[in-house]
């Protein structure tokens, strides 16, 4: 098997960490239900629960959201399975060469990496050679993404895969290829759907970031008790699940009249950013009651500015995914609830479905036009299982 990665000391040493000390250190997550390199923003708004909300999609019905459904250990065991294994589909070639390239070097996409590695395993153990490249630049850029795609646009690879880092200028390059004759399917975190005019043949990975944003929101409101001023950190600007998730979370919140939205902050998905970004808030605005954090870095970035100004008792955190410093935060309750994605599935059924794209099946006939991955919401009492289970610590 060929893998190719971006060289990225600080990653390599992510990956092996993560593989020795759980051995598959990628989380697949049950749904209990439901489930943004742009220039940094500050945005100060002032969104109240009495005006309509913003955006257009409907939110989930309440029944949906998990947030009154704290998870306890045992629940929080059943919601990691590693047990993956190929389904019944025989590919029709011996070896096969898939070019995946996604937003930026980050822990989150390593964990992805780690389900590409075991699928490809276990097709060598079928005989079935997977070549892969995994490239990513070190900052989110669209036209880094352009650049690239162009570039591998004549290697001959089976399949392109693509983690979309701007649905408006990266479409285009992808409707190119196409009409060029290429395989190409979106993976991961971020999609551009054929509602967006993209003409890309499937996607595997999260289908539900406005509702996992919606989700970790209602959680906050009720939490606080439906009153308070809160800041949303988002991410990188145009990324789509950051911005869907931002966008989840604004709807939720303008449902309630005695919520204010103090701030939007973009930070680029930079855990430094994020620590600078939300200590400003706090000294701004010393009656804030709470973050929603969008991204896996700025849980992290924002914790610890929390803690700088001694305000753990009285700031309510919520925000995503599996980091362990965050997972420490939310074990020791300074965090309150996390949505973990199931990494290790996108990135396992990533390659399986880009074995029968390569085969010339099309999205129905053997897969789905979207596979859909799950989003847990983790709270503190599940915190220590999941520390135990993906790092291996033991309280």
């Amino acid at each position: 098997m060929f893998r190719k990665m971006l060289e990225d000391t600080d990653g390599d040493r992510t990956r092996e960490k993560v593989r020795k000390q759980s051995q598959r250190a990628v989380i697949r997550n049950v749904s209990l239900g439901t489930a943004l390199a742009g220039a940094v923003c500050i945005s100060a708004v002032g969104f109240t629960g009495c005006g309509s909300r913003p955006g257009d999609k409907p939110l989930p019905a309440a029944e949906e959201w998990s947030a009154d459904s704290d998870m306890g250990e045992e629940e929080a065991l059943e919601a990691v399975d590693f047990d993956h294994e190929l389904d019944g589909y025989e590919p029709q070639k011996k070896e096969y060469n898939f070019y995946l390239t996604y937003k930026m070097v980050h822990p989150w996409w390593d964990a992805v990496a780690l389900g590409i590695e075991d699928a490809a395993k276990q097709y060598e153990q079928k005989g079935i050679i997977i070549n892969y490249e995994y490239l990513a630049p070190g900052g989110v850029s669209a036209q880094d993404q352009i650049q690239r795609l162009s570039e591998v646009s004549g290697r001959g690879f089976d399949v392109i895969g693509v983690d979309v880092a701007d649905v408006d200028i990266v479409t285009p390059v992808i409707n190119g290829l196409i009409e060029d004759g290429q395989k190409v399917m979106t993976f991961s975190s971020s999609d551009a759907s054929r509602e967006d005019g993209c003409a890309r043949i499937a996607y595997v990975g999260n289908t539900h970031n406005y509702e996992d944003g919606a989700s970790l929101a209602e959680a906050l409101c009720k939490k606080l008790g439906g009153c308070g001023k809160v800041a949303v950190l988002v991410g990188t600007k145009e990324a789509p699940c950051h911005e869907d998730r931002a966008l989840g979370a604004r709807d939720v919140i303008a449902k309630y009249p005695d919520m204010e939205i103090a701030e939007i902050v973009y930070d680029e998905d930079n855990v430094d950013k994020a620590y600078e970004f939300a200590g400003e808030i706090l000294k701004k605005h010393k009656d804030l009651a709470g973050f929603v954090c969008c991204n896996m870095s700025n849980p992290v970035g924002t914790a610890r500015a929390v803690i700088e100004a001694r305000r753990e008792d009285d700031i309510v955190i919520v925000g995503m995914d599996h980091d362990q410093e965050a997972l420490r935060y939310l074990r020791d309750g300074i965090i309150y609830a996390l949505g973990v994605q199931d990494c290790y599935s996108i990135g396992f059924d990533t390659v399986q479905v880009a074995i029968k794209i390569a085969d010339g099946l099309l999205p129905g006939e053997a897969y789905p036009e979207k596979t859909e991955e799950m989003t847990t919401v983790i709270y503190q009492e599940g915190a220590a299982s999941m520390l135990r289970t993906l790092y291996g610590e033991i309280d």
